[in-house]
């Protein structure tokens, strides 16, 4: 077997490029090695990863020079950005900038760019259906993973644009599990309308990467779009009820009661799901799901998915 090829993946110990980075080391035939880019090579999941046979080396979005140094002889590079961090157009706009220049300056031969819609080519933000957030933005961290997109095109850097969904890690991380009433009843209160919404589990966003780099440089240019199902609230309630042993109600919430809810990001977040609702059949359209898995033959459906995950949903 010839020299492997090494895929650079940021935010290796994260969600969605530690999806990749486990898909990558656990095809050991399969051609690649991984190079692991994280800011704490110390950490206790960066020693992971170096134990199961990853290079982990340090790198950070905003320093320009360690993305040059962690890219220089990579075949290819998977790049995600984190808004949630730091809420900042700014350093999101520059962090996509800095890995752009470092790709180009190393010859990643092909690069995956972790995106989402410009939803202001759907909404304008005249548009007065939503607030327009932050001066510019309907959701903010699509449209400014959208904005970059033509960052990677006009540098020449060949890249596969990956448009991802929702995933259904947030029913364990992200405080949207379902939760109990004062008679016990639990109900999952979700500003999803009655529209069917394209989502997946995050390991699974990570395995299709991984069947892009397999495909090779021969889909720069392309965008693609992943989802596991698409459900509707409703649908999604009803198994999770399944998978716990108890009824889950389903509460299409408001989209400007969820906006009003007071936590980081709820704004930005209830933008994010009327947009999904009220231009459902294209977001859907770009997500398809028998295409996610000819990239993922692994693929989950979202009841496989609560079979082995159900257990971590906090309920309360």
């Amino acid at each position: 077997m010839g020299e492997k090829r090494t895929i650079a993946v940021v935010g290796a110990t994260g969600a969605q490029g530690g999806g990749l980075a486990r898909a990558i080391l656990a095809d050991a035939g399969g051609g690649f090695a991984l190079r692991a880019l994280t800011r704490r090579v110390d950490s206790e999941k960066a020693r992971a990863l170096a134990a199961a046979g990853a290079a982990v080396v340090a790198a950070d979005l905003d320093d320009e020079a360690s993305l040059v140094r962690a890219l220089d002889g990579a075949h290819g590079a998977f790049f995600v950005t984190n808004f949630w961090e730091h809420f900042s157009p700014d350093r999101e706009k520059a962090q996509a900038a800095a890995m752009v220049r470092a790709a180009k300056k190393t010859g990643v031969r092909h690069a995956i760019w972790s995106t989402l819609e410009d939803s202001r080519d759907f909404i304008p933000p005249s548009d007065p259906r939503m607030p327009t957030l932050l001066g510019h933005y309907k959701v903010p961290h699509f449209d400014l993973k959208a904005e970059s997109d033509r960052v990677f095109v006009e540098a020449g850097v060949p890249t596969t644009f990956l448009l991802t969904s929702f995933y259904w890690e947030n029913l364990v991380h992200a405080g949207m599990a379902p939760k109990a009433g004062a008679d016990g009843t639990l109900t999952w209160a979700m500003p999803l309308g009655s529209a069917k919404f394209p989502s997946i589990a995050v390991e699974d966003i990570g395995r299709c990467a991984y069947g892009i780099f397999k495909q090779g440089p021969s889909l720069a240019g392309r965008r693609i779009g992943v989802a596991g199902e698409h459900l509707t609230g409703a649908a999604m309630a009803a198994a999770l009820g399944d998978a716990i042993g108890k009824p889950v109600r389903y509460h299409a919430v408001p989209f400007d009661r969820f906006r009003a809810a007071g936590f980081p990001g709820a704004e930005d977040l209830g933008n994010m799901f009327q947009f999904n609702v009220e231009f459902a059949d294209a977001f859907c359209a770009a997500r398809d799901v028998a295409a996610t898995r000819a990239l993922n033959p692994a693929l989950q459906t979202f009841r496989q998915w609560l079979t082995a995950n159900a257990a971590r949903i906090p309920l309360s």
